[in-house]
């Protein structure tokens, strides 16, 4: 009996999009020709040499433990990364290695929230954020936001949904579901808006690299005492090796090395090694020809959508989906996506997953198939709106 499992368990949601990829599976089995727009990873293989890389770690027997903060040359490597792409100089001591940004989510939440209290989370957001902060007996409180803020949450946002509980934001840039960013300023607005009340700000940085006609900025150009959660899995394309960073002021380190010790001991050491390769310059220059294929993508996409009568009222900027509003076709999104899938055998994810604020109306398409495949979604779409009787 699922009443005898502990309240944290019960109050944590599904994926809703998880009994569409089921019946998107069962459809495959059946010899159905399933185009996949739902899920958030990419369709690139990870690049080869850092599939070397790790073969060779491998080879060489590196297969033990490491430290809980992670390979000091691969810590070392991110800082110099930072140097490299945002001109910024972080003590390599500051990073400490996760298994995935999953990882630095809860570590940062274990550090930083306590039973009963909340981070301000915009809403739509990605979900697993909100269940992070149940799972440490925290709580999310969601702010809706809209397309007049670009889906982002704002200094006066704060300033209006701010109470006793609060202790802190989550704010991401690019952001999932919408693909929107947070520019220098409004990073460091956000930033005096939570110094002002003794909040945390935490950054998800997970699809940084992944920007099209801009650069995404680093919060650590403004506020050097935030916490930042990469990955390698968006950009670098290392969905599979579950590996990821936090970079947190020093002051943090020791009690999060403490949690990392007890929570999971290390991130994996094979995807260490492998990740060492992903700042090479020949593997930097297959990530950013990887880049500006999404950025075809984007452009083929957005514009179609938007002729069948999509609503996508903010242009993405970065990540790799567009968040669409069906209210013109009336109906319910989680219906539509079923339709979507059972009459045309595309499947997409519907706005249920990312919050409540007109999460009914909203649908999530990811751009992570070639462009002929994207071509071939847009007619069945076209079609399947046809029939659509919302």
């Amino acid at each position: 009996m699922t009443s005898s499992y502990s309240a944290r368990s019960r109050a944590i949601e599904p994926f809703h999009v998880m009994a569409l990829l089921a019946r998107a599976n069962e459809l495959q089995a059946l010899g159905r020709d399933v185009i996949h727009l739902e899920i958030g990873e990419p369709d690139f293989t990870t690049a080869a040499p850092i599939v070397a890389a790790g073969q060779a770690a491998l080879a060489a027997g590196h297969t033990r433990y490491t430290a809980a903060r992670g390979l000091p040359q691969l810590r070392e490597a991110i800082a110099g990364f930072y140097k490299q792409r945002y001109q910024l100089s972080i003590d390599p001591e500051r990073v400490l290695i996760t298994p995935g940004g999953s990882g630095a989510l809860l570590l940062a939440s274990s550090l930083l929230v306590d039973p009963g209290k909340h981070w301000l989370l915009a809403d739509p957001g990605y979900p697993c954020n909100r269940h992070f902060l149940r799972l440490v007996e925290g709580a999310a409180q969601l702010v809706p936001v809209g397309a007049d803020v670009r889906y982002q949450l704002t200094p006066d946002l704060v300033e209006r949904h701010w109470d006793q509980d609060s202790v802190g934001a989550l704010v991401a840039s690019p952001a999932n579901p919408t693909g929107t960013l947070l520019n220098r300023d409004e990073l460091a607005g956000l930033s005096a808006a939570l110094k002002a009340r003794g909040g945390h700000l935490v950054v998800d940085e997970i699809y940084h690299g992944l920007t099209y006609g801009t650069d995404a900025a680093s919060v650590l150009e403004v506020d050097d005492s935030a916490f930042v959660l990469n990955s390698f899995s968006k950009y670098f394309g290392m969905t599979g090796w579950r590996l990821g960073w936090l970079v947190a002021p020093e002051v943090a380190v020791p009690e999060l090395e403490k949690l990392a010790q007890n929570l999971y001991i290390s991130a994996p050491t094979m995807a260490q090694h492998a990740a060492l390769a992903c700042f090479e310059p020949a593997t930097l220059g297959i990530l950013e020809a990887r880049r500006a294929e999404f950025a075809r993508r984007r452009d083929f996409l957005l514009p179609a959508l938007r002729e069948l009568g999509f609503g996508i009222a903010v242009e993405p900027e970065g990540a790799f989906y567009l968040y669409a509003d069906i209210s013109a076709f009336g109906g319910d999104a989680f219906a539509f996506c079923q339709h979507m899938l059972e009459t045309e055998f595309v499947a997409i994810t519907p706005g249920l997953d990312f919050g409540r604020h007109q999460a009914g109306h909203h649908v999530r398409f990811a751009y992570t198939q070639d462009l002929p495949q994207l071509e071939a979604a847009v007619e069945r779409i076209a079609r399947g709106l046809q029939s659509w009787q919302g």
